[in-house]
């Protein structure tokens, strides 16, 4: 481990990771019953990174700006949760969950709103799902939109040594494949506080597989 960083076992990044596929599948169930048809969505994998490298991670992936929808949090642990898109994957998402062909003059009259909204079902559902399993609780601050490529979208305010949880998702509905990110900004102490509560859902997982 380095100064300024903070690394999971692979237990705790296999706890975690389930904890976020129970969430986003929740998150699904939320989607299917607003539109009315089958979706599907996993997290494949987690990483902890810097501001810097989430920046040049998706940079990486995507040479599109980025539509992300923010959302704060706080209690047992705080930051900001994004769900990020590249621009045409947004319109496409907004396309699947309206569940028409529109225009696109309709798509940019819908997006902010239809992003919202799934932003909320997406983001609320993880962090309630991780909150509830790991006995704490969290508010969630109403979501709001940014637009911007990933220099802007994880710039660090002044003294701020927020790291980022940075998950891979793969969304489909509507026979659509739309891919996006979540991420999670949170500070050390608040990361350390995380942590610790996901090692004591791991020994209570643990305990109650041995009864």
């Amino acid at each position: 481990m380095t100064s300024g960083t903070l690394d999971l076992s692979e237990l705790q990044q296999d706890a975690f990771t389930e904890l976020v596929n129970i969430g986003v599948s929740r998150a699904a169930a939320s989607l299917r019953k607003m539109i009315g048809v089958q979706v599907l969505l996993s997290v494949p994998s987690i990483e902890i990174v810097s501001r810097a490298a989430a920046a040049r991670l998706i940079g990486e992936r995507e040479a599109s700006d980025l539509v992300v929808v923010q959302q704060a949090f706080e209690g047992a642990f705080a930051g900001q949760a994004l769900l990020i898109f590249p621009v045409e994957t947004s319109r496409e998402l907004v396309r699947a969950v309206a569940g028409a062909e529109l225009s696109p003059d309709e798509v940019a009259e819908l997006e902010d709103e239809a992003l919202t909204e799934t932003g909320n079902i997406i983001l609320n559902a993880c962090l309630a799902t991780i909150a509830n399993m790991l006995q704490r609780t969290l508010t969630v601050s109403l979501p709001e939109v940014i637009r911007g490529d990933g220099a802007r979208v994880f710039r660090p305010g002044t003294g701020d040594d927020a790291l980022v949880l940075f998950l891979y998702i793969n969304f489909s509905v509507r026979e659509r494949d739309i891919r996006g990110y979540i991420a999670m900004l949170m500070d050390l102490p608040a990361l350390e506080t995380l942590k610790g509560l996901i090692d004591e859902f791991v020994v209570r997982s643990v305990g109650d597989l041995g009864e």
